[in-house]
């Protein structure tokens, strides 16, 4: 395997499967399926997951509602995602780990860098909800201080688009994409990959960031194997 430790970041919405909201139980054993092949390699792998097929803060904002308040249910929102997530992992045989940064002692481990490392060591599947444990912060954001915190090889993040492209591939069809582009380049194109909190720390830090589609069966391994998945974001 090219990297021995990832963060893989899946959105909310990316659990609803075919659905309006919610959570499809089939979309989340075909993760499961795709995550066991690489674990199965040795990869430890770390994850981070939005909440927006459940809430989103900002949309809640734009409708009367208190930013803070929006956030902290959009907080909680990934939490029920993680604990979708660790049932269909631990369904395929997966020993995980759900930290929050929220307390929520009874259903999740708090946030500690030195035992999610160590849970990765051991093999365990690691799960990170409750975001940054900060309003005003994506999970994007959340995604990359982790993987930072924990020290991983590349961020992967897994979305319905095959890559990163000059325009939207759903709305234009000549659309070109890219396989390898420099943090620099995205920037100055003006593509959006993640909200710009996100990207700035990924570049400050050169941590690399691999854009694929996760709903393609055996493309996570793919990507973890080195093969030229996706488009790849780097100094």
């Amino acid at each position: 395997m090219k990297y021995k430790r990832i963060l893989l970041k899946l959105s909310g919405e990316a659990l609803m499967g075919d659905r309006q909201y919610g959570i499809d139980p089939e979309r989340l054993s075909e993760y499961a399926a795709d995550i066991k092949a690489i674990t199965d390699k040795g990869v430890e792998v770390a994850i981070v997951i939005g909440g927006g097929n459940i809430f989103r803060g900002v949309a809640g904002a734009s409708e009367g509602m208190d930013r803070v308040q929006g956030d902290h249910m959009g907080m909680l929102a990934t939490v029920i995602n993680g604990l979708a997530l660790q049932s269909a992992l631990e369904n395929a045989g997966i020993p995980t780990r759900l930290q929050s940064a929220i307390k929520i002692n009874e259903v999740a481990e708090p946030f500690i860098r030195r035992r999610a490392m160590r849970h990765l060591e051991k093999g365990r599947v690691v799960i990170f909800g409750g975001g940054t444990g900060n309003p005003y912060f994506t999970t994007d954001s959340a995604a990359v201080l982790r993987a930072i915190e924990i020290e991983a090889d590349v961020i992967l993040k897994g979305t319905r688009v095959d890559g990163i492209y000059n325009a939207d591939p759903e709305k234009d069809a000549k659309a070109t994409k890219f396989n390898t582009i420099s943090f620099d380049d995205v920037l100055r194109k003006g593509l959006k990959v993640m909200d710009t909190t996100a990207f700035t720390l990924s570049q400050e830090n050169e941590l690399p960031i691999i854009v694929f589609d996760m709903n393609k069966k055996g493309n996570l391994l793919k990507v973890v194997s080195g093969e030229n998945i996706g488009t790849k974001v780097n100094i």
